[in-house]
């Protein structure tokens, strides 16, 4: 049985998280990101990193604003501090990770609303565990989306056609999006195959603040594995800084 206190925290962190993305919506439609991608990663990464995206965006977003970055190019900012390297580090994988959070979001309600999804993708054939099943759906839904949120990102800064931006937004996204998902996993694995089920004796299912709630700590799992990837991807030139 789930304790109380965890399904109250569950419903808090939830909470805490729609609030932290609603309040960085509401400031970005008054002072949009230069990167208009950016407009979608800050929202979403503060759905399962709230504290921390909440002092990223005001402290280090805000300088990627429209406004701001035009008001540096004519010398108006020029006070305002860069953004250090970690930070642009941090940056990219969360880039990488709202891919993979839509992503994942989209896949577990899908395989949750049609059951036989996992059925297609190898449950109980290949794999003894529906959620393993799941996780191939998962990591192509953030797959693709990874795909389309470095399209944007690169083909403009690089002023790349359409193949080769999207060359370009393959090699510079599967490393890390790859790296994201394995910490996403090994943490949902983890919560589900020994938290839940051996210590509560329950399954983790899609319709639980508290699969949510797991999902946001896996989630921050995710950017620490990717956080290295992303290091060598913008170190190499791969990966453009944001």
């Amino acid at each position: 049985m789930i304790p109380l206190w965890l399904h109250a925290l569950s419903v808090a962190m939830l909470l805490l998280g729609l609030c932290s993305a609603l309040v960085i919506a509401i400031d970005e439609s008054r002072a949009p990101q230069h990167m208009w991608i950016m407009n979608v990663v800050w929202p979403v990464t503060a759905l399962f990193g709230p504290a921390i995206t909440l002092w990223g965006y005001f402290a280090y977003g805000r300088l990627a604003a429209h406004d701001a970055m035009h008001g540096s190019k004519r010398g108006k900012a020029s006070g305002k501090r860069p953004t250090p390297f970690p930070i642009m580090i941090g940056k990219g994988a969360a880039h990488c990770g709202s891919c993979c959070a839509l992503g994942d979001i989209a896949a577990e309600w899908l395989a949750f609303a049609m059951p036989g999804i996992a059925v297609w993708l190898g449950w109980p054939t290949i794999f003894s565990d529906k959620m393993f099943a799941v996780w191939v759906l998962d990591y192509i839904f953030a797959f693709c989306l990874g795909i389309v949120f470095q399209y944007f990102t690169i083909a403009p800064m690089r002023d790349l056609s359409f193949w080769p931006g999207i060359a370009a937004a393959v090699k510079a996204d599967t490393l890390s999006l790859t790296a994201w998902q394995i910490g996403m996993y090994a943490f949902m694995a983890f919560a589900q195959l020994y938290l839940f089920r051996r210590l509560f004796g329950v399954r983790l299912e899609v319709d639980s603040p508290e699969f949510w709630f797991m999902m946001q700590i896996a989630m921050i799992c995710g950017w620490l594995t990717s956080y290295p990837v992303n290091w060598w991807l913008l170190r190499t030139g791969i990966k453009e800084a944001m």
